[in-house]
């Protein structure tokens, strides 16, 4: 690289901070005697980020309950495995879901002795041919032919064999998701409400990498012997995306050989200060580095943050990891990037040789980068603890300051216990409306389940259990039903019988808004006066001050009510979440607009907070039995849904909420309230793709009033 600028020493060099003047708001909450040196504001820093990421226990109990999912992805033949920053264990608003799928009847080799391997097993070989493409990319091409369809098609002829175009895989495979996903790198992208998912289709290795195999030669003093053990034993996957700067006819063909697993293992084994280290520099690098960017202008990622953290441990180029060292750690890696880029040179921490930067971060494009970010060395740390100017991180000051915290030491803190449930449920009802129940697949699911419980379970695996094994009887219960509906009379007994049978014993499992699905039934099947009784007893379980919803909680209360008890109570007893539909399903046949018009625009389910729904179908089972009470109730939604602020209605809930009051003001002949509601259902965001719905029950008003008029 051209330029000015010295060659940058990444060795630990102690930096005088100006705390006093720092710009920061969140600095005036201090007195001057508490910023005396790096090692105080280390420790406020450290716990501004136990807040925004989690303590490491919190930490512990998220990766726990994404391991469940991911071990469940066996039950239709592919593996999957949560990687990014949900699957490291992080937990931000921007922190989008990145999925990585693999099919497991294939598997690839590195050279054909190796298919001795699996002379016993029904899989599918395919060989890798590197010879011709950039360190960390390889072609890939099959060894026998195969029948399935989607990979017949992926392939292309070359040297006399059948390869498989890495670009064609991905073409394909987003052909196969909805209407509305794109291409992003090697990764089907959709977004689904506010969130986006990024689905990586590939292929698995069992076999570690040759060119990976100077960092098991390295690997001393960190990870741990037992940790590179596993991680050699889980081989490597590819993803389909090529080298911009490898051979122009390989590069539509090239597979990127992809450590995710090996990557998540690594951060696992991190410390909670390195930890939290990776996550004050993610957060550095999209509030300082990248703010304003767009997605082209965005040279750095958080790969290459990962990486500088990755070698800095491993080289022990800080010797003390602690609460103490976490601004000064910061820096030592922001001084490693800094260094690469002058240098023109990020190393893959598991084969070196490949240089990541060499596709984009060159030339004009290195200049300006380096110049960018040698401004913000100028600045010294305080570059870095600008970071914690941006909102969320002010929260967390006055959250430090106040009464809630129980313990502060050394290494760790912990927060109460109904904080930390808070927490845990709510990753808990994430992770189960992350999974897509499909119909006819529940009893393959429950199996998975219970292989499941064969291995040794921590408590957060076995809580995650209970919440999917209460969702998919539920869904089991009422696909019985629908699937029994038009045989003779005594099937539909039977099945009657079962799917009460099954649904009593799914709220067992769950949480108190799970009880609303026998509710719910019981309506279906015409037991007007049980759906009510039962109707009764959730209403007074959701109105408990000590219950759960969202992240609101009375914490003395909580404490009284279930403090000490197990999860498995605590669940029962004093969670609520929103009640998740899943569109293949027939519910209610009320809904049935609302479902059809959520799956025409991608969505798999709606989602109803647990007050609008006891409301609805107290509404609609007061219309056959108790019209007086049915009025009442409808008064009861409606000021629920006009003055909530928050409490029972999500704001993102606010739409599909209004348009259920339109629904009962609709049912009980209020049709100018009714067409009032939907109106403004249209007015809020359509994050449940149903303003389909919405419309067509707008023109039956209309058409209605018309016909009264003639």
């Amino acid at each position: 690289m051209q330029g000015t600028f010295p060659v940058l020493d990444v060795q630990v060099v102690p930096e005088r901070l100006h705390f006093l003047h720092g710009k920061m708001d969140f600095f005036k909450h201090f007195h001057a005697n508490s910023m005396a040196d790096t090692r105080n504001m280390s420790a406020f820093v450290y716990h501004c980020l136990c807040l925004l990421f989690g303590t490491s226990k919190e930490v512990e109990a998220i990766r726990d309950v994404i391991s469940v999912i991911n071990a469940l992805g066996h039950m239709r033949n592919y593996s999957i495995l949560t990687t990014g920053s949900r699957g490291e264990g992080f937990r931000t608003m921007d922190a989008d879901l990145d999925i990585m799928y693999w099919s497991d009847d294939y598997r690839v080799i590195w050279e054909v002795h190796e298919s001795q391997y699996y002379n016993n097993l029904n899989k599918e070989l395919i060989l890798c041919d590197g010879s011709e493409s950039p360190p960390g990319f390889t072609l890939l091409y099959l060894l026998s032919q195969i029948s399935d369809t989607e990979i017949q098609e992926a392939c292309v002829r070359m040297k006399n064999r059948y390869y498989i175009s890495s670009s064609k895989h991905r073409q394909i495979k987003c052909s196969t998701h909805s209407q509305s996903s794109y291409l992003h790198g090697p990764c089907v992208s959709r977004y689904h409400g506010m969130l986006e998912y990024d689905f990586a289709h590939g292929f698995a290795s069992d076999i570690w990498p040759p060119s990976a195999s100077s960092w098991i030669d390295r690997s001393h003093s960190w990870p741990p012997p037992h940790i590179v053990d596993v991680i050699v034993k889980s081989g490597c996957h590819f993803v389909a995306i090529g080298h911009k700067l490898g051979r122009h006819e390989h590069e539509p063909n090239e597979w990127r050989i992809s450590f995710s697993l090996a990557e998540q293992k690594l951060v696992y084994a991190m410390n909670h200060p390195q930890f939290l280290t990776y996550g004050l520099l993610k957060l550095f690098l999209n509030s300082e580095i990248n703010n304003g960017r767009g997605d082209d202008d965005k040279l750095l990622c958080s790969y290459h943050i990962k990486t500088a953290v990755f070698w800095a441990i491993q080289q022990n180029t800080i010797p003390f990891w602690s609460p103490y060292s976490l601004v000064d750690s910061s820096w030592i890696c922001f001084k490693i990037i800094l260094k690469w880029v002058y240098e023109g040179v990020c190393p893959n921490f598991f084969i070196p040789s490949n240089n990541m930067f060499l596709s984009n971060i060159h030339g004009e494009a290195q200049n300006a980068l380096f110049t960018r970010l040698y401004k913000l060395y100028e600045m010294g740390i305080q570059s870095i603890l600008e970071t914690l100017s941006i909102p969320s991180c002010n929260k967390c000051i006055e959250f430090i300051r106040g009464p809630r915290i129980l313990l502060w030491s050394n290494e760790d803190f912990e927060f109460s216990e109904a904080d930390f449930d808070v927490k845990l449920f709510r990753e808990i009802n994430t992770q189960d409306r992350f999974i897509y129940y499909k119909v006819g697949n529940f009893m393959n699911f429950l199996h998975v389940i219970e292989k499941t419980f064969t291995i040794p379970l921590t408590q957060y695996h076995v809580i995650m259990l209970q919440k999917l094994i209460s969702t998919v009887l539920q869904n089991l219960a009422f696909t019985v039903h629908m699937n029994n509906y038009t045989q003779e009379n005594k099937m539909k007994y039977i099945a009657d019988k079962m799917s009460r049978h099954i649904l009593k014993f799914a709220a067992k499992f769950g949480c108190i808004s799970d009880m609303l699905f026998l509710a719910m039934y019981h309506y279906k099947t015409f037991r007007y006066r049980e759906a009510l009784a039962l109707i009764d007893v959730i209403k007074v379980k959701l109105a408990q001050p000590y219950v759960i919803y969202k992240s609101d909680v009375d914490e003395e209360k909580y404490r009284k009510a279930v403090g000490g008890q197990s999860w498995t109570i605590k669940m029962r007893k004093a969670v609520a979440w929103d009640i998740n539909l899943n569109n293949d399903i027939l519910f209610i046949k009320e809904l049935r607009p609302e479902q059809q018009s959520s799956q025409q625009n991608d969505m798999h389910c709606l989602y109803i907070p647990p007050f609008v729904m006891l409301y609805m179908l107290e509404i609609f089972c007061c219309k056959h039995i108790d019209t007086i009470r049915a009025k009442a109730a409808v008064d009861n939604l409606k000021g629920l849904v006009c003055f909530d602020q928050g409490q029972h209605i999500h704001p993102t809930a606010k739409n599909i909420s209004w348009h259920i009051l339109g629904m009962c003001q609709q049912t009980t002949g209020n049709l100018r309230d009714a067409l009032f509601s939907y109106q403004q259902s249209l007015k809020e965001d359509q994050l449940h793709g149903i303003q389909s719905a919405t419309k067509m029950r707008i023109i039956i008003i209309h058409l209605r009033n018309h016909f009264k008029n003639i």
